[in-house]
């Protein structure tokens, strides 16, 4: 390689890196920003620093924790907020960029505007409603209670509790949550909320029959066929005994 042929890639070299520190938005932005932050688009080492990236210090010097949902960084009151409640003063961690990347174009590369619950405060990871609305479908509007007994807080579908591995709601059974579970309290079940069903029916019931053992209903009945008798007193479906 000629002497002349170096000097012309040493001087393009340098230009390019002039060019990226003088108007760094053009030679390497990945994209535009989001509309809060236009006025800063040809200024990116407000929130960058140079050979670092963007560091949440540089966020927090404008938007304080104690304000984000509040107030704006002029110090207005937030007029549509963007959530029900604020919720970054809950945060365990003052991490703005693990959850805010403010270029269009970074979708290209990483997820955009990903959010953990493993942030929240402990305190704040059961208060689901103060950030959700409430599902309004037959199943849940009949249920008080925390989200968690169901779902998990990385995704809400599947849910993690499947009501047929214990009982099938089928039939007659298709009743409010409180009819089994008293007062919400999904570790406890009784089969005496129902009118069919008394201690006293049961008991002569299952005596008639030489059962003893009949605390645990679904141990031997899983849905609302009764002739599907499992466990130590049948056979399953079409059971004899």
């Amino acid at each position: 390689m000629s002497r002349l042929l170096k000097i012309i890639l040493a001087a393009n070299l340098i230009v390019i890196a002039v060019l990226a520190f003088a108007y760094p938005h053009l030679m390497v932005g990945p994209g535009k920003l989001i509309p809060g932050h236009t006025k800063l688009e040809a200024d990116c080492f407000a929130c960058h620093t140079p050979l670092l990236g963007a560091r949440s210090e540089r966020c927090i010097s404008c938007h304080e924790p104690k304000e984000i949902g509040r107030l704006t960084t002029a110090g207005l009151p937030v007029v549509k907020p963007l959530t029900s409640v604020p919720f970054h003063q809950k945060l365990t961690s003052q991490d703005c960029v693990v959850c805010h990347s403010d270029h269009s174009g970074v979708r290209r590369y990483r997820q955009h505007g990903l959010f953990k619950h493993a942030l929240l405060q402990k305190a704040t990871l059961d208060q689901c409603q103060s950030c959700h609305k409430a599902p309004v479908d037959p199943l849940h509007e009949r249920i008080s209670g925390t989200c968690s007994q169901c779902h998990s807080q990385e995704k809400w579908t599947p849910a993690t509790f499947d009501h047929d591995k214990y009982f099938a709601l089928d039939r007659d059974h298709t009743t409010r949550c409180v009819t089994c579970h008293v007062r919400n309290d999904y570790r406890r079940y009784t089969c005496y909320g129902c009118h069919e069903h008394t201690p006293g029916d049961i008991r002569r019931e299952h005596i008639e029959e030489g059962i003893r053992d009949f605390k645990n209903c679904v141990e031997c009945h899983r849905n609302a066929n009764e002739e599907d008798i499992r466990g130590e007193f049948g056979n399953g479906e079409g059971g004899d005994d």
